[in-house]
């Protein structure tokens, strides 16, 4: 094993690496901001003979997942990327691809919806495909898109998850910002994620299989069921690969990233690359005597609730705090935004009662700086104190009809 000197790439940059060392059997894919360089250069490792992958090009992103959905039918290892309108545009074979079990690779870069148009990265679209059953990954750097990518193979393969896996990155600001890697050798890779046979495959199997059956209501309900107890049951196969992963690199992997909270009376729940903001604010508070800690979820789909849960409840029944959850999405006519109403009812289901509160920010590509957090810590000092807003959503950041804040 061989771990590179570090070097310079974008998050773009080490998934389409971490795709090269993996050499997936099947590519389809069409470009899309800001996830185009991703599939440009694998489109380049094919052409120059690097991988031997089938790649196929074709005319929009519902293409492009049908094609890998009747590739990976087949018994193929496959792979694909996109973002934001075309993850969209792919939602009818999201759920296909989940409901036929089949272990597809996709990496998004997350990014706003339109309208109105808007390129720049939140997380609207991957929110919107949170309950497509696949499992989804978030990375806040780099090194961690590429981690996360390697072990998407293993994980979506394993004969008890069988479940296609989405490895995200924030748009422009993991996508396409240049940060220090390292990478692992060809070989490391490839031994880690193994040689692929579909084994239910239309071309692999060695009894007759079929795909894209149709089932009436209690059959139907019942394959979601099992689609729902397989999808929770993969957290441990999840934690399990990136931890061998781990051992190999040196890198660690948790389910949930935790940061300060031993000691902190304020956490922070957030996801992607908002989570070193968050940190670097949260350090300089520290010595300003505030006590923020961060909690940061790796694995989104399934929810690791058990975590999240353990790790704010070592810190309520230690102090009295209070609980922030940082949502790059909103989810329109509810309660709360996804991650909040994820956090708010793991909390409620374990009968754990701190004072919490939702925020929305960085939408449409939004500056997240350090004034905002600060804001956010210090409306988070006074809920803990005095139960102000508990309960309650909050937009943050961006400039009303007067220009202000």
């Amino acid at each position: 094993m061989a771990t590179s000197k570090p070097f310079s790439a974008t998050g773009n940059q080490m998934i389409a690496e971490a795709f090269r060392q993996v050499d997936p059997d099947v590519m389809a894919a069409y470009p899309i901001t800001p996830q185009t360089t991703i599939v440009e250069g694998y489109a380049k490792f094919v052409a120059n003979g690097l991988v031997h992958t089938e790649f196929v090009t074709v005319e929009s992103e519902h293409s492009a997942m049908s094609a890998c959905v009747g590739a990976s039918a087949a018994g193929a290892r496959v792979a694909t990327a996109t973002a934001s309108q075309g993850l969209a545009l792919m939602w009818e074979e999201l759920y296909i691809a989940s409901g036929m079990r089949l272990p597809i690779v996709m990496a998004n870069a997350n990014r706003a919806l339109s309208a109105p148009i808007n390129i720049h990265g939140d997380h609207s679209d991957v929110m919107g495909a949170r309950d497509s059953g696949w499992i989804m990954l978030f990375a806040e750097t780099a090194q961690e898109a590429y981690d996360n990518s390697v072990i998407s193979f293993p994980i979506a393969e394993d004969e008890n998850v069988h479940l296609p896996v989405m490895t995200t990155l924030d748009g422009f600001t993991t996508s396409h910002a240049m940060q220090y890697c390292v990478k692992e050798d060809d070989e490391t890779v490839k031994n880690f994620v193994g040689d692929y046979i579909g084994t239910n495959g239309l071309l692999t199997s060695s009894e007759p299989v079929g795909h894209g059956l149709f089932a009436n209501g209690s059959s139907y309900m019942k394959t979601r069921k099992v689609l729902r107890d397989t999808s929770r049951a993969a957290l441990p196969i999840i934690e399990k690969y990136g931890k061998e992963w781990a051992e190999i690199t040196g890198r660690p992997f948790d389910l949930v990233d935790c940061w300060g909270v031993e000691d902190a009376d304020i956490l922070v729940v957030v996801l992607g690359s908002a989570g070193g903001n968050v940190r670097h604010v949260a350090r300089i508070l520290r010595e300003e005597g505030v006590k923020v800690g961060v909690i940061r979820p790796r694995v989104y789909r399934p929810f690791p609730d058990a975590k999240v849960v353990e790790a704010i409840k070592s810190v309520a029944d230690a102090r009295k705090c209070s609980v922030v959850v940082l949502d790059r999405a909103d989810s329109i006519g509810g309660h709360f935004a996804p991650l909040g109403a994820d956090v708010a009812s793991a909390l409620y289901a374990a009968g754990i009662n701190v004072p919490f509160k939702n925020y929305v920010f960085g939408l449409g590509g939004l500056d997240f700086t350090e004034k905002l957090i600060r804001q956010i810590i210090s409306e988070a000092e006074d809920l803990r104190d005095n139960g102000t807003d508990n309960g309650t959503l909050k937009f943050i950041g961006y400039m009303d009809e007067k220009g202000e804040e």
